[in-house]
């Protein structure tokens, strides 16, 4: 098995491409160990010394690690582990994966609106974000504001807060008049 790993805009994140599906559909993100006992290959990552986090996308993983371990340490490590995860047979989480944007009531006076910023969000901003090993959901429309969810690379990445305000912002603003701000949230 040949894996391809990808630098990601987070010197912490480290972007894993095993050459076949992970999730096919969803994501999942993962942030400890407790979290990941749903998800045999997450945490099997988790097992490996200096994993702090493990997000899970269509055809690829995102390992984020510990600022105490280099990755010319840990990557072996977390290789060895992909690859025994796919030789294993299981798969790489039981039960669904995440659909990508909160559950959020779309009725009311702002329905039209946030199912303006979701299609926005899923055709412009998530396939971009995708490349760089992460993802960013729809969590809220209040007022003009955006809440948005980052996960992944994104989680950390100290260009973040530059991609939300002068990408996804300006992108929103522009295409839907009603937005004046997108600010981060954590669930």
């Amino acid at each position: 098995m040949f894996i391809q790993t990808e630098n990601t805009p987070n010197p912490a994140t480290l972007k894993f491409l095993p050459g076949q599906s992970v999730l096919g559909t969803g994501t999942a993100d993962f942030t400890s160990p407790e979290e990941a006992v749903n998800s045999p290959l997450a945490y099997r990552l988790f097992r490996v010394d200096g994993v702090e986090g493990v997000f899970l996308g269509s055809d690829f993983i995102t390992v984020t690690k510990a600022d105490s371990v280099e990755w010319d340490h840990l990557k072996p490590s977390v290789l060895g582990a992909i690859v025994e995860h796919f030789q294993s047979g299981q798969p790489a989480l039981e039960g669904a994966a995440a659909p990508g944007h909160a559950a959020h009531d779309a009725a009311g006076e702002d329905s039209e609106i946030i199912t303006r910023i979701k299609e926005l969000l899923d055709t412009r901003v998530r396939p971009a974000v995708a490349q760089d090993g992460g993802d960013i959901t729809f969590h809220g429309f209040d007022r003009g504001v955006v809440y948005l969810h980052m996960q992944g690379a994104c989680a950390g990445c100290p260009s973040s807060t530059l991609t939300l305000k002068m990408g996804i912002e300006n992108l929103l603003k522009h295409y839907i008049p009603e937005v004046s701000e997108v600010r981060p949230v954590q669930p």
